[in-house]
């Protein structure tokens, strides 16, 4: 059983800079792909940002690419999301999500379908 706990939202003011963490408990953690999704009051689930199992490859939304950015720590079996230049937009809860993709495929990794493990999100809230 995989399981992944997130940590680091919070309130912070447009502009500001938030560093999300999602740890997970599985040994094997090197071998997921792992991705961050968000999903906004009304809105539907959507991607953030994903990181292949060796972290050489990472995949961004449009809306974050050039202030989000995703790393991973595999002998802390932590991936991170920092999220810097923080507009009103981005306040959503976040979601850690985890799988062993058979393919790193950007729209595989894009589309929640993909992942089987979750996280119970994180509130991020950005005021203007």
């Amino acid at each position: 059983q995989v399981q992944l706990v997130e940590s680091g939202g919070g309130l912070v003011q447009a502009g500001d800079s938030l560093r999300l963490s999602c740890a997970q408990s599985a040994s094997t953690f090197g071998t997921y792909t792992m991705g961050w999704f968000r999903q906004a009051p009304g809105k539907e689930r959507e991607f953030v940002a994903a990181i292949s199992w060796t972290g050489g490859i990472t995949y961004y939304a449009d809306s974050v690419k050039g202030r989000f950015t995703i790393s991973r720590d595999n002998d802390k079996n932590t991936v991170y999301l920092q999220m810097n230049s923080l507009k009103p937009e981005d306040t959503a809860v976040y979601y850690c999500a985890a799988d062993r993709l058979p393919a790193l495929n950007p729209v595989v990794v894009r589309s929640s379908a993909s992942y089987d493990y979750w996280g119970q999100g994180t509130q991020v809230t950005v005021t203007s």
